[in-house]
């Protein structure tokens, strides 16, 4: 929607008040798809290839049913957690709090890594595998309660929970603190403690959680002005992903239980739109990719840096509906392409295959 329509619940507001007459139900909307349309309508750096789209979703789709990619993938994973409780929520609710900013400038060999169960995590894995050997410790990581105490939860007790097999630190450390800190405060507040509280406020809606997530917390509020638009960008990556993992871990069920999850668009970060671009499904104007290939940063919520996630949202969009499109019968969503494409991607990187990087932007934001 843009500037100059109307909102229609405003309308709906209206006609109630002046005709007397009762209004239907609307259900939220996250205006994170509506958003992501209204950038790639308007993006200069960033445009999209309708041909590649067209024929990464056949791959796609082939590729996904060979690998019975469902909710249930996200749980078969070592790192994982596979108890369908409120344990699980509270892991959900702290991973995704911290979940952003892991990428590197060092070697492989000598960037933040993680070590558990014998194993070396790095990226996303390496957030996951930190609070795991955090609570095998003993130290209650996944507590609100714990995050408030400013004695007990301290950068130095942060800085135990995620000790490096290297000398690198992980990134924007005391960043993390922050979120900690205010999500404790927010759940004390409006929550009674508990993550489990938030969703029951959600009554049954991913775009409701996601909306109380982003109004209710600052550190979930991805939203970022836009050349000359009034109202901002929602992009909303942390607060989105936390509901599709929720949903992914309980498959469907349970606190996972969304009537509307298909609301839920892709998670913008820089692998997804990473691989999109070597599918061909997006290109980058020459001084955009000159950057990218470069591994120069680009600056959080700038121009070039917003067309990219946005344009990622609909690029997915794109290829969902030409999925559906194709197979009616498919139950396929954003979420699930996002977690595949992440997974291709990730793949050709431990192969050694990338053709090009990812995007550098330091934020909490992905």
């Amino acid at each position: 929607m843009s500037d100059d329509e109307a909102d229609p619940e405003l309308l709906a507001l209206l006609r109630q008040h002046l005709l007397g007459k009762p209004t239907l139900n609307t259900e939220p909307e996250t205006r994170v798809l509506e958003d992501a349309e209204y950038v790639c309508d308007n993006s200069i750096d960033v445009a999209l290839d309708m041909r590649s789209c067209k024929n990464a979703a056949a791959t796609i789709y082939a590729k996904m049913q060979e690998k019975e990619y469902s909710p249930s993938t996200w749980s078969q994973h070592e790192l994982h957690p596979k108890a369908k409780d409120e344990s699980t929520v509270a892991f959900i609710f702290t991973m995704d709090l911290l979940n952003f900013s892991f990428w590197s400038e060092k070697p492989d060999a000598e960037r933040f890594a993680i070590s558990y169960r014998d194993k070396r995590w790095t990226g996303y894995w390496s957030l996951v595998a930190a609070l795991q050997r955090a609570l095998d410790e003993g130290i209650p990581i996944t507590d609100s309660h714990f995050w408030q105490d400013e004695e007990e939860c301290t950068l130095d007790v942060l800085r135990q929970v995620f000790k490096s097999t290297t000398d690198e630190e992980i990134p924007l450390l005391e960043e993390r603190l922050v979120c900690l800190r205010e999500a404790g405060t927010v759940l004390y507040q409006k929550y009674e403690c508990s993550p489990v509280n938030l969703i029951k406020a959600a009554k049954g809606s991913a775009a409701r959680l996601v909306n109380l997530l982003a109004d209710d917390f600052a550190c979930f509020r991805d939203e970022h002005k836009f050349e000359t638009r009034r109202k901002p960008i929602r992009i909303l990556k942390r607060a989105q992903i936390l509901v599709a993992d929720v949903w992914a871990a309980f498959e469907g069920k349970g606190y996972g239980e969304f009537r509307d999850i298909d609301k839920i668009t892709m998670f913008a970060d820089y692998r997804v739109p990473q691989i999109l671009n070597t599918m061909g499904c997006i290109a980058y104007s020459p001084p955009l990719d000159f950057t990218i290939r470069d591994k120069k940063e680009i600056r959080s919520g700038s121009s070039r840096e917003i067309q990219m996630r946005a344009c990622s949202i609909w690029c997915v969009e794109l290829i969902r509906r030409e999925i559906k499109k194709a197979h009616p019968e498919a139950e396929v969503n954003a979420i699930l392409i996002d977690f595949f494409l992440y997974d291709t991607i990730k793949e050709i990187e431990a192969a050694g295959k990338e053709s090009v990087p990812h995007h550098r932007t330091r934020s909490i934001w992905y």
